[in-house]
C-alpha cells in the first residue's frame, strides 16, 4: 500500500511487473489500472493469447484503464473500447505523458495500479495518484528522455533511473520512489535511500565499462557475451548504449536471452524484422538461441 499525502494514493495499492510476468486477477483488489506494461510478444517465447489476455479476461469489467505506448498488433482488438489508451512508441516516447487530469477524472475511484517496473512505470503510477499533475514540473520530459534514451534527464531524474537499476528487484525501493514522487520529491527518508541506492550504481557503471571494451564486431552489429564475461552486476541499458556508439546496433547476451538495441531515431524496427508481434522497436530480448537468425538479418 502507498501511503501518501493525497487522499487518491492513501486508498491504492500498488503493484509491480512487466508484460512477461503478469500477475494473476485475483491478486489485484478492486478496479484496476494498468500502466506502461506492453502486450505479451508472441515472438519472444510468449504469446499475448497466454500472456496478457488471462489478465484482461480475468478482470473483466474490473479492469478500469489500460495506458500503455508499446507497439503491438493486436491494439486494434481494443480499438472501440475506451478503457484501451493504446499507442505506439513513436506516437509517446512515454508511458507519463498519456495520463491526463480529464483521463483520471473519467476514470474515477480505483482501487490498484499495476505498473511497469522501470522508471516509466513509476513516473506513471506517481501522475496517476496525483490525480493527472506531474510530480515536478519536467517530468514526463524526465520520463520521455530515460525510455527513449535521447535527450537531456535532469539530474533528479537519473538518480532515481540509478537507483532502479542498481537494486532492479528491491520492490521496497521502488514503493519508496513512488511516495517519493507523489509527495512531490521532499528532503525526507525516502530520498536518503534513493540516494543511497544511487551511489551503488558507480560500481555497476564500472564493470559496464570493462564489458563495453569487449564488444566484437558482427557485421551491422557489435556484441559482447556479457554471460560469460561479467565478473559481476552491469547495467544492460549503458552497456547497449556503449555498443551503439561503435555500431548501428548493439547485442548483449546476458542469462539465457541477447538483447538487442539501436538509437531510437534509427528507424530500424526489431518488432517486424524479427517477426515478434509486439514490444519496443529498437530493444527487444529473444532466447540466445535465436543469435544467427538475428545476426543472418541483421546483415542480409
Amino acid at each position: 500500500m502507498i501511503a501518501a499525502s493525497l487522499d487518491r494514493a492513501s486508498h491504492v495499492e500498488l503493484f509491480f511487473t512487466s508484460p512477461r510476468q503478469l500477475p494473476r486477477a485475483s491478486r489485484l483488489p478492486g478496479r484496476v489500472v494498468v500502466l506502461d506494461v506492453a502486450f505479451a510478444a508472441d515472438g519472444m517465447g510468449t504469446s499475448f493469447a497466454e500472456i496478457t489476455r488471462p489478465l484482461i479476461d480475468g478482470l473483466g469489467s474490473r479492469l478500469a484503464a489500460w495506458v500503455d505506448h508499446h507497439d503491438h498488433d493486436r491494439h486494434s482488438d481494443y480499438r472501440g473500447d475506451p478503457r484501451f489508451v493504446l499507442a505506439s512508441k513513436s506516437q509517446h516516447g512515454a508511458c507519463p505523458e498519456m495520463i491526463t487530469p480529464a483521463l483520471v477524472e473519467t476514470v474515477g475511484p480505483i482501487g490498484s495500479i499495476l505498473c511497469h517496473l522501470d522508471l516509466d512505470g513509476l513516473y506513471a503510477a506517481a501522475k496517476w495518484l496525483r490525480g493527472g499533475r506531474e510530480p515536478y514540473p519536467g517530468a514526463d520530459d524526465d520520463a520521455r528522455a530515460i525510455d527513449t534514451r535521447t535527450g537531456s534527464p535532469s539530474l533528479r531524474a537519473l538518480r532515481i533511473d540509478h537507483a532502479l537499476r542498481a537494486r532492479f528487484r528491491d520492490d521496497a525501493l521502488k514503493h519508496r520512489i513512488v511516495r517519493h514522487l507523489v509527495a512531490g520529491l521532499p528532503k525526507d527518508d525516502d530520498a536518503a535511500v534513493i540516494a543511497e541506492a544511487a551511489d551503488e550504481f558507480v560500481a555497476m557503471a564500472t564493470e559496464t565499462t570493462r564489458l563495453a571494451g569487449l564488444y566484437q564486431p558482427r557485421g551491422r552489429a557489435v556484441f559482447v557475451d556479457a554471460q560469460h564475461h561479467a565478473r559481476g552486476p552491469f547495467d544492460k541499458t549503458d552497456l547497449l548504449l556503449a555498443g551503439q556508439a561503435l555500431a548501428a546496433v548493439a547485442i548483449v547476451r546476458h542469462a539465457g536471452y541477447i538483447i538487442i538495441a539501436a538509437g531510437f531515431e534509427s528507424g530500424l524496427d526489431f518488432v517486424k524484422l524479427f517477426d515478434l508481434g509486439g514490444g519496443m522497436p529498437t530493444r527487444v530480448s529473444l532466447p540466445e538461441a535465436r543469435l544467427d537468425d538475428v545476426l543472418r538479418k541483421l546483415n542480409a
